[in-house]
């Protein structure tokens, strides 16, 4: 049996997701979660015609890896109940410095965006758990404060 030794894949490099709404999706990940999107020479040469048409919007984390966001406009959600996960996908967590976990917490309720758990405090730090505009599953989590 041939497999890739332990180490060989480096990092994450992105995420993609299909979202309905592609301008609630930019500016609830842009402005509400605060990810930089990638503009002009920013965005990669094989996206860039995609970006123009106004069928994919890419954001980079902090630690540098990319969520792209397609545009599928007659995209259903797999489940009308926000609370029945995707088939494969579980959630995706963002990790925030514990001192700022609170403010992050008063930011998704500002914007009323729906909470599916949380906040909750466990030995591994706190987390909280959302749902972005196409309700997929997110999750920002710190560690525990020393």
């Amino acid at each position: 049996m041939t497999a890739l030794p332990q180490g060989k894949l480096r990092k994450t490099h992105h995420f993609a997701l299909n979202v309905k709404d592609l301008q609630a999706s930019r500016h609830f990940y842009g402005t509400i979660l605060g990810l930089h999107e990638l503009t002009g020479s920013e965005v990669p040469e094989t996206l860039v015609e995609l970006v123009k048409q106004g069928r994919i919007s890419n954001f980079v984390t902090p630690d540098g890896w990319v969520l792209d966001l397609f545009w599928e406009p007659d995209l259903s959600p797999p489940n009308p109940d926000p609370e029945q996960q995707f088939t494969r996908a579980n959630h995706l967590a963002f990790d925030i410095a514990p001192d700022a976990f609170d403010e992050a917490v008063q930011v998704l309720q500002a914007n009323q965006v729906a909470i599916a758990q949380g906040p909750v405090s466990r030995p591994t730090g706190r987390g909280i758990y959302f749902y972005d505009p196409d309700g997929f599953l997110l999750e920002i989590r710190c560690d525990p404060e020393n």
